[in-house]
C-alpha cells in the first residue's frame, strides 16, 4: 500500500513539473530556475553516463582519469570510466525521483570529479567548471524544498 501511494505521489509530482515545463512562461521566475537546473542535471548526468558506456560523443575518457584514481580503483582506467557512466545515470535517476536527495549526490560527485580533475595537469579549468556544476546542483536541491513534492504549496518569494 504505501509503495503504492508512494508510486502514486511521484507520478502526480512528475506530472506537475512537466505541466510547468509547458507552461514555462506563466510560472514565477524563480520556478522557472528551478524547473531548468532539474532538468539539466537529469539530462546533463544522463548524457555523460551514456557516454562513458557507449561512446556517444567521446571514445577516450581515460585521459580525465587521474593516476592516483586509476591506481585506487580496481581494474584499469577504461574500467573506472565504465563505473563513473554507471553511477551518473543512477545520479541522474535520483535527480529525477527525488531532486533534494539527487542535488546533494551530484555536488558530491562533481566535487570528486573537480579533485579528479584538478589533480591531472591542464585539466584545472575543467576542475573549475566542476566545482561550478557542484555549486549549481546545490542550488537545485534548495530550490527543490521550495518546489518539488509540495502539493498545493505556493513558494514564499
Amino acid at each position: 500500500m504505501a509503495a503504492t501511494h508512494a508510486w502514486h505521489g511521484l507520478v502526480h509530482d512528475m506530472r506537475d513539473e512537466m505541466h510547468d515545463l509547458a507552461t514555462i512562461s506563466r510560472v514565477s521566475a524563480a520556478r522557472q530556475a528551478y524547473l531548468a537546473l532539474w532538468i539539466t542535471f537529469i539530462a546533463l548526468p544522463l548524457v555523460a553516463g551514456l557516454d562513458k558506456l557507449i561512446g556517444l560523443f567521446s571514445t577516450n575518457w581515460e585521459m580525465y582519469v587521474a593516476g592516483w584514481v586509476n591506481d585506487i580503483v580496481p581494474g584499469d582506467a577504461g574500467m573506472a570510466v565504465m563505473w563513473m557512466g554507471v553511477i551518473e545515470i543512477a545520479l541522474a535517476v535520483v535527480m529525477l525521483a527525488a531532486p533534494r536527495v539527487g542535488g546533494d549526490l551530484l555536488a558530491l560527485w562533481f566535487a570528486l570529479v573537480a579533485v579528479n580533475l584538478f589533480s591531472i595537469a591542464e585539466m584545472n579549468e575543467l576542475g573549475l567548471f566542476a566545482v561550478a556544476l557542484a555549486v549549481c546542483s546545490l542550488a537545485c536541491a534548495r530550490f527543490s524544498t521550495m518546489f518539488h513534492h509540495k502539493e498545493g504549496m505556493t513558494p514564499q518569494e
